[in-house]
């Protein structure tokens, strides 16, 4: 299942993937998935698309 509000994907990240959601993970993050050209990221928006990308980091960026 692909999260598709902030809650969704928090719940995901947090529960079941057992990952703390810091400010410096989120932060980390970011510096990926804003950058276009990093390989990641161009993975990630042919998987599932431009707007969950601006979806992950509108969110990732509430955490930090």
């Amino acid at each position: 299942m692909i999260p598709q509000t902030f809650e969704e994907w928090k719940d995901c990240i947090v529960n079941d993937c057992s990952i703390k959601l810091t400010k410096a993970f989120a932060e980390k993050r970011l510096s990926v998935y804003e950058n276009r050209k990093h390989p990641e990221t161009r993975k990630f928006v042919e998987l599932y698309g431009e707007q969950y990308l601006n979806n992950i980091i509108y969110w990732f960026k509430k955490v930090s």
